[in-house]
């Protein structure tokens, strides 16, 4: 049973009432009267056990877009419905409205629609739909909950998909009509042609030379059909934000860039989510379902507020990449964690493996370092040179151990890992 704001306001004027005549027989009568209404609002309210309740609706979005969610219910009484409907959403969800007056007649069938705005990835859940049938006095309801779950998931947004055409302009120069051709080992044969001063005297085939009488060497075309390991960390180090973005979700709109441009370059792409244990694993999915396999991976993920155990981390990686392949690594170059547990645990990954580390730049530290114009800018561009020198110090000690290093700002990160990796394409390092 649920009492509705009429009721105050009418036991208010019964009190006024009361007040204004001061005996006790006014007061049992207006006592008398309010209980009365109430008890037939309650008698005469269509029974909520009996409404029959279903849920439709979308049951995916994108993060900064827009779902929609639908409630129907049936009223099988031979009583009308006067009801306030109210799905049960967490607040990240942003339902609105949050609730609905519905009114059927009996036997009749109503629908109230819902729109989500989610602000936030992950599964946004509602586990029932609460109702309020009221009397017809309007005084109280009988109130009760239909355990009618419905669930959206809320998947991060491809924003740097505006950068895919660019992309693959430039690979069809490597693969396509205006394929770059190369020379030297581990890549696919192309085609043969007349030798040329300069060409290495390895690429020439000599039995195309002795049918045709001349020198002859084979040209070679980016491999296709490689293997590629991306490697997100969810470590502490994720969850902070650069420009108002948190670096796991830049990590992710590169990912998404990367996979669909290597899909499409013939590459296969896999992918796992680990900080201590493993949070996300895709691995073997068909080329054409790898990019929803991947954003349906990674919408529910969150960074855990714990240090990634590198060493763990590694033997993940070796564990689930048994050939050689292009390892990606979306981490921080945060000197003290890298110092301590990556650079030790490097070796036996690019041993075995091509090894690049993407990392979101922070652009407040450029900012900072070029402000010199107070006390306080001066010791803030201190500050700033001292943690970009550690930075290009972690870079370098990484590049010596043979790790390619791609940082950007957010929004230019998933194009630099892009054209890293057209790069390592081209050269046939892949």
């Amino acid at each position: 049973m649920a009492l509705t704001g009429r009721a105050g306001a009418a036991a208010l004027g019964g009190a006024l009432v009361v007040l204004a005549v001061r005996t006790v027989p006014a007061l049992l009568a207006v006592n008398a009267v309010l209980l009365a209404a109430i008890a037939a609002d309650l008698v005469l309210a269509a029974s909520v056990r009996g409404l029959r309740v279903t849920r439709s609706g979308d049951t995916r979005a994108l993060l900064g877009e827009t779902a929609a969610v639908s409630v129907t219910v049936r009223n099988p009484g031979r009583r009308p419905l006067r009801a306030a409907v109210r799905p049960l959403w967490q607040p990240s969800a942003r339902a609105a409205p949050g609730q609905f007056a519905l009114r059927l007649p009996p036997g009749g069938q109503g629908s109230v629609n819902a729109t989500l705005a989610p602000d936030r990835r992950g599964e946004k859940t509602s586990p029932g739909v609460v109702i309020r049938s009221f009397g017809p006095c309007g005084l109280a309801a009988r109130q009760g909950s239909h355990a009618v779950a419905w669930s959206v998931r809320v998947l991060p947004p491809f924003r740097s998909r505006r950068h895919l055409a660019e992309k693959l302009s430039r690979l069809r120069q490597l693969d396509g009509q205006n394929r770059s051709l190369l020379r030297g080992p581990g890549t696919e044969f192309d085609s043969l042609r007349e030798y040329v001063i300069g060409d290495d005297v390895r690429s020439i085939d000599w039995r195309a030379a002795a049918r045709r009488g001349d020198v002859m060497v084979r040209t070679w075309r980016p491999e296709r059909d490689r293997r590629i390991l991306v490697v997100l960390d969810t470590g502490r180090t994720s969850a902070g934000r650069v420009g108002g973005i948190p670096r796991l979700d830049a990590a992710m709109d590169a990912t998404l860039l990367l996979t669909a441009l290597a899909v499409r370059a013939g590459d296969r792409v896999d992918l796992i989510a680990f900080d201590r244990r493993l949070r996300a694993r895709v691995m073997g999915a068909p080329r054409s379902s790898v990019l929803a396999s991947f954003t349906a991976a990674m919408a529910p993920l969150e960074a855990a507020l714990t240090e990634t155990d590198a060493a763990a981390l590694a033997s993940m990686v070796l564990t689930v990449s048994r050939h050689r392949g292009l390892v990606v690594l979306f981490t921080d170059l945060n000197p003290a964690v890298i110092e301590e547990s990556l650079l030790p645990a490097l070796g036996a990954l690019a041993a075995r493996n091509r090894l690049m580390i993407a990392a979101v730049a922070d652009p407040r530290l450029d900012e900072m370092a070029a402000a010199r114009d107070s006390a306080a800018g001066i010791y803030d561009a201190a500050a700033a040179e001292w943690a970009l020198g550690q930075r290009q110090r972690i870079v370098s000690l990484l590049r010596q151990r043979g790790v390619q290093v791609v940082e950007a700002p957010p929004d230019r990160l998933p194009s630099a890992l892009a054209d890293a990796y057209l790069a390592v394409k081209a050269a046939g390092r892949l």
